[in-house]
């Protein structure tokens, strides 16, 4: 099994980050040949200080690795250093037709009412994101939710591909389902999803935020005053105490019917301190390592060296074959 994982290189990562697809990332790395990369061609889509891209893309690199990605077990690098992705993605956006692309609902959102002020890029990046999967002959994809269409047309781009050549230049890769990710809301509204974009930063815990503001945001996270139950049905109307929950029993790789069965008729003045010491001792050694890796450019620069030439290498004959497939000479 081969797998494909891509983040916007944000510079940090929140616990919904982490809980939502990094734990899981790290428990595959044991499991299959994974590349995970930071998707920097994919940012440029809008507008970024150049200076802070690149930051952004080294401190992402720090707080993978402290959170368990190991370099040597699998491939991590930046999409900039792997030109297979750019031109791989040219001769896919070649192949694919506008109707397909006006049917993707990020580039609605992401463009909201100035659509035709948004880039080129915007528009075309899901075809950047079938090349990104399609150039390593991925046999499977994590998804979540929100990434199910991108892969539906990954595969219809690889299909009309192959068909239109009369090759098998790609493989159709299939969406990996491994243990439930964690879904992870805002400390502020239950209803919504832990976002770097909340304006409030107590909606959120950042992977950079030190002991005591863990702590204090835990215990500030909006709840109710019932107490807990001692089953997940009587949590259904209960968005943000079943967020908390959520919370707790993916810190502690437990059932969340587990946690309630330990805190049933507890109120959350006995719970919110047991989260926070949880999150606490859970975050605070990968924040620490996080914080050694990110002084030290260099080292970051080896790994997304060494890393881009794994991956460029894995990639060189698919691309090849792509440019062989539509007559393009290369010799």
């Amino acid at each position: 099994m081969r797998t494909v994982s891509g983040i916007q290189p944000t510079g940090n990562l929140h616990l919904g980050n982490y809980l939502g697809a990094i734990k899981n990332w790290v428990k595959m790395q044991q499991e299959g040949e994974c590349l995970f990369f930071l998707a920097d061609m994919h940012a440029i889509t809008v507008h970024n200080d150049p200076a802070e891209l690149s930051a952004n893309c080294r401190n992402m690199v720090a707080v993978l690795v402290a959170a368990g990605i190991d370099p040597d077990k699998s491939i991590l690098f930046n999409q900039a250093r792997v030109p297979a992705h750019a031109e791989l993605a040219w001769m896919l956006i070649c192949n694919t037709p506008m109707g397909w692309l006006d049917r993707m609902t990020q580039f609605k959102e992401k463009s909201g009412k100035h659509k035709q002020r948004a880039s080129l890029g915007l528009y075309a990046y899901p075809v950047l994101q079938a090349a990104d999967v399609l150039a390593y002959q991925t046999t499977h994809v994590p998804v979540g939710e929100d990434q199910k269409q991108h892969l539906e047309l990954a595969r219809d781009i690889a299909t009309k591909f192959n068909s239109d050549t009369g090759t098998e230049t790609f493989v159709l890769p299939e969406p990996f389902i491994g243990k439930s990710a964690a879904r992870i809301m805002s400390l502020r509204d239950g209803n919504a999803k832990m976002s770097k974009s909340d304006p409030s930063d107590l909606s959120r815990i950042n992977m950079s935020d030190d002991d005591d503001t863990i702590a204090r945001k835990l215990k500030k996270a909006k709840t109710d005053p019932e107490p807990l139950p001692d089953n997940m049905a009587d949590l259904a109307d209960r968005p943000e105490a079943r967020n908390l929950i959520g919370i707790y029993a993916a810190l502690a790789d437990q059932s969340q019917e587990a946690v309630l069965a330990e805190y049933a008729g507890k109120g959350f003045g006995d719970f919110k301190p047991a989260l926070a010491d949880l999150a606490v001792s859970t975050l605070s050694p990968i924040r620490q390592r996080f914080d050694d890796l990110r002084k030290d450019a260099d080292a970051i620069d080896a790994i997304l060296s060494k890393g881009s030439e794994k991956a460029s290498a894995l990639a060189r004959p698919t691309v090849e074959a792509a440019y062989s497939a539509l007559g393009l000479l290369r010799d």
